[in-house]
């Protein structure tokens, strides 16, 4: 089994956003409840890589495990939380989806 290694970590989270973005452009095919334009897969794009290059900053710079598992999880949170408020408005901004 080959073992991830910090060359192959960027083409990972690259394939699983790619991955991540596909879901909901399937989806699109055979219901009409998931209508993404062109800027949700943009932002969405954007959410996602961004999420996925600091995670690998984190991994690459921060060298206590338990440092590295606070921060991504921090990180993941931040990440669902942005994305809870663009799709259904969690906390009301003007940002908000619904």
């Amino acid at each position: 089994m080959a073992m991830i290694t910090a060359r192959t970590r960027p083409l990972l989270i690259g394939l699983v956003v790619l991955l991540l973005l596909t879901m909901p452009w399937v989806a699109m095919q055979f219901t009409t409840e998931v209508q993404w334009t062109r800027s949700d897969f943009g932002i969405a794009a954007l959410l996602l890589g961004c999420t996925g290059l600091l995670v690998e900053v984190v991994l690459r710079t921060v060298r206590h495990r338990r440092g590295r598992m606070a921060l991504v999880l921090l990180l993941l949170a931040s990440l669902a939380l942005v994305w809870g408020e663009l799709a259904v408005g969690l906390f009301g901004t003007p940002w908000a989806g619904s």
